[in-house]
């Protein structure tokens, strides 16, 4: 394995060297000591050396602790608390943000640090560097900072972990699109969990996940970064992920708030139209359950406008939704660069300062990723009179508190732990976590009894993504993410192929192997000796899908929008060729989208749907193909059927579904929440206590689910609500509950569902949610399209008006029926 290069090591600790002797010694005086008036404000205290500060003061709270300070603080020192800065980034192209050129060339730290410093961005996630020496670095970083200024504030550090802590040689887990196939939350817990414990070890204090888009459009680039198209599976999944990183130390940060997914024709960055109901029905309500059921301490702003209004703008949004009526207390942070995007995409700012007095006084506290509007535009600003400073106190509020909490201004000042001789952020834990979950997300579309394979003597891997290490990674991996950039450094983590996983798992097999085409060059040239190597074989196994990348540089990830959903490249080519050969074809799809799958529903032996599935995919492909693991994965999006059919979701109305008086069928081939597996369940006796109940009331169902098979499986039942006539055009099913259930051969399972009233509710005619009577029928599904036991029950009373402190969850109960009795 390659050794990391240290650019973001070396940019650290020059950030960390002065030629001021007293500025390195700053950090062992007391508060008194440490006093310097800089030329913008007043001296911190007159009390005695040995006084302790009160806001120092452990005992006081926080909020008080927090005023304390503001009252000492110069109006330079204040804004200093409300920005970033990124140490090492380049800014001659877009690398691993948006308009990343648009930054500013250079940070001098001398002239900054003496006004403090809010945040640290990306110390780890920038460049490759050793995870030791960059907690040593980023120690130092936080001692000169303390040590600059008059206060000794050290700064908050934030990092990306969308699908593991994107740093050098840290675990790749599975992308948040196969999250939510586990449909398991308390596993993604466990993940994030994992995560926040590796950040908080080598100094990191803020997490920029988890994504709660719902995804409207399967081109647009980012689906991979999504949960799914379900808001129930996005909050309830993105719920688990925030209680898990919060629980380790680390602030989640919730993004993007809110509507980025839903942009036009699925473009990156491209303007929203939906309506009001589509927004609070759909869009709001990931984020609604997460804050209401994990408290997560952040949230980002989306990059797009709402109908002209851009979300980094949007008072009613970013304070009166999220803060008023929601309660949220915690931050509000920036997309990177989307403040100064008020002036130069969205054109609702005149310059800079425009742009910075509209984020603050809409809600945003912090600018991220780094200084531009958030300094002198906005010190100029509050001395123009454009803003009143009390503006910038509120915010500055928060971000203080935040601190308070996480121990950064203690009285014994907690910077960060310079971490001693190595740091393992990639252990035999989390690796074993990583593949447990890749297990559990894999999809098994399609088996016509070929799967699991029984010890082909020759296997044919055909395939662009059959020997690339990196398909199994989405685009946030740092591998991905920022490791193609240094090519050098090598990856970091072990990321064995498809075609080393399947030597593996079948070592007595010979394996032969001819990529066909490339991802996206669309060559076909060597799709004939493709077909040999197949026409060969005893079974094909065809490994199609995605390379993850940034603006452009890939066929999936931030930037990287579809025209249509056809496989990429040639590759649509090489699997008609392949199964024309007519070798049982096992299609198994890395991808970081659903894609149109040709014929390959019809033809194929079996169709494996792996959505970048972590350094462990390739085993868990390979150990499911084998037969080691039985497949359990259901399907967070609906795979297609034809490749111009976009936008398209299972949450559509009867209209929006085939008809006679449109030529376009957009039926999905594989719908929201289907997946197979090797073992067979039956599912009976569906009871319904009463058939009636109240709108502020509850239902209460029960079914049997009995594994009818001979070897141990899991099946996920899924609980839709079907509204036949409503005030307003409802989903024709929509998912309100689910629950994962693991049997052993011929075991069976009584299932109990409380079903809160407050879960049919909907946004009515005069905007406000409510829950209105009639006639419903509640469905238990395999999938969204196959609903084998329902029960058509009665809301009765008068319209319910409901609020976000209505009932967001059903309650289950299993019950245990045990094994059949022995003959």
């Amino acid at each position: 394995m390659s050794e990391p290069v240290t650019d973001a090591a070396d940019a650290m600790a020059a950030a960390t060297m002065t030629d001021d002797p007293t500025k390195r010694e700053t950090s062992t005086m007391t508060d008194t000591q440490a006093t310097a008036t800089p030329t913008t404000g007043a001296r911190a205290t007159d009390a005695r050396a040995t006084t302790v500060a009160p806001w120092r003061d452990r005992s006081l709270p926080a909020d008080a602790r927090a005023g304390a300070l503001i009252a000492e603080l110069a109006l330079e020192e204040k804004v200093a608390q409300l920005y970033g800065i990124w140490i090492g980034a380049s800014d001659d192209g877009a690398d691993v943000a948006p308009h990343q050129h648009e930054m500013s060339s250079a940070v001098d730290l001398d002239e900054l640090l003496p006004k403090g410093l809010g945040q640290i961005t990306r110390p780890f996630g920038t460049a490759p560097v050793d995870a030791a020496v960059g907690a040593q670095s980023l120690a130092r970083l936080q001692e000169r900072i303390v040590a600059s200024s008059r206060f000794g504030i050290p700064a908050l550090v934030h990092e990306e972990c969308l699908a593991g802590f994107a740093a050098y040689g840290a675990t790749a887990y599975p992308v948040p699109l196969s999250w939510g196939a586990t449909f398991d939350p308390g596993l993604i817990e466990q993940m994030a969990r994992r995560i926040g414990a590796d950040m908080r070890s080598v100094g990191v204090h803020q997490g920029l996940a988890p994504v709660l888009d719902v995804v409207r459009d399967a081109r647009w680039g980012r689906v991979e970064e999504t949960i799914g198209e379900d808001p129930y599976l996005v909050g309830t999944v993105g719920t688990a992920y925030v209680r898990g990183l919060e629980a380790s130390g680390i602030v989640a940060t919730l993004k993007h708030f809110v509507g980025y997914s839903a942009s036009r024709a699925g473009r990156n960055l491209a303007p929203v139209s939906v309506g009001a109901r589509e927004l609070a029905d759909v869009l709001l309500p990931p984020f609604e359950m997460v804050i209401r059921d994990a408290k997560p301490r952040s949230v980002m702003n989306a990059y797009t406008d709402l109908d002209g209004m851009p979300t980094a703008a949007d008072r009613d949004l970013l304070t009166g939704l999220l803060r008023e009526t929601w309660g949220f207390e915690g931050t509000v942070v920036a997309d990177y660069f989307s403040v100064a995007f008020l002036e130069t995409l969205h054109g609702t700012a005149g310059d800079l300062g425009e742009a910075a007095v509209a984020a603050l006084e809409a809600g945003i506290d912090v600018e991220l990723p780094t200084v531009h509007a958030f300094g002198e535009p906005l010190v100029r600003a509050v001395a123009d009179g454009r803003v009143d400073e009390e503006v910038i106190d509120r915010a500055l509020r928060r971000v203080l508190v935040q601190k308070i909490e996480a121990g950064l201004l203690d009285e014994a000042v907690a910077t960060a732990p310079a971490a001693k001789g190595t740091v393992d952020l990639d252990s035999v834990g989390n690796r074993a976590l990583a593949r447990r979950i890749a297990e559990q997300a894999i999809v098994l579309l399609h088996n016509d009894g070929t799967l699991p394979l029984a010890e082909p003597a020759r296997i044919a891997v055909i395939g662009p993504t059959a020997d690339d290490p990196l398909a199994v990674l989405g685009c946030y991996a740092f591998p991905t993410h920022v490791g193609v950039h240094h090519p050098g450094s090598g990856a970091g983590i072990e990321l064995p192929t498809l075609v080393d996983a399947l030597r593996a798992e079948f070592p007595a097999a010979e394996i032969t192997v001819a990529p066909g085409t490339s991802i996206d060059g669309g060559e076909i040239a060597g799709i004939a000796d493709a077909v040999a190597v197949a026409a060969s074989a005893d079974v094909v196994v065809l490994a199609l899908g995605d390379r993850a990348g940034l603006f452009g540089r890939g066929t999936s990830g931030e930037g990287c929008d579809a025209e249509t959903l056809d496989l990429p490249g040639a590759q649509a080519a090489l699997l008609e060729a392949v199964l024309d050969a007519g070798t049982p074809t096992v299609l198994t799809l890395l991808a970081g989208r659903p894609y149109v799958l040709g014929t390959a529903p019809e033809r194929a032996a079996g169709i494996l749907q792996a959505f970048f599935p972590g350094e462990e995919g390739t085993r868990a492909v390979a150990a499911i193909l084998g037969g080691r693991v039985n497949p359990s994965g259901r399907l967070p999006v609906s795979v297609p059927a034809t490749p111009g059919a976009q936008p398209s979701t299972y949450l559509a109305s009867t209209l929006a579904r085939r008809n006679a008086v449109s030529n376009i069928d957009p039926t999905a081939r594989y719908p929201f929440g289907h997946g197979l597996g090797y073992t067979s369940f039956e599912w009976r006796d569906l009871r319904v206590e009463a058939s009636e109940a109240t709108t502020d009331g509850a239902f209460r169902l029960s079914l049997t689910v009995e594994n009818v098979d001979d070897r141990a499986g899991a099946e996920v039942v899924q609980l839709y609500v079907h509204d036949p006539v409503a005030t307003v055009v409802r989903p024709a099913q929509r998912l309100i509950g689910f629950q994962r259930v693991e049997l052993e051969p011929g075991a069976s399972v009584r299932l109990s569902v409380e079903v809160p009233a407050d879960l049919t509710s909907f946004t009515g005619r005069a905007g406000r949610r409510i829950v209105e009577p009639g006639s419903l029928v509640l469905g238990f599904g395999r999938s969204s399209a196959e609903l084998p036991l329902q029960a058509t029950v009665e809301l009765v009373g008068p319209v319910r008006v409901v609020d976000h402190t209505r009932a967001l969850h059903p309650a289950w109960t299993a019950e245990p029926l045990g094994l059949p009795d022995s003959p």
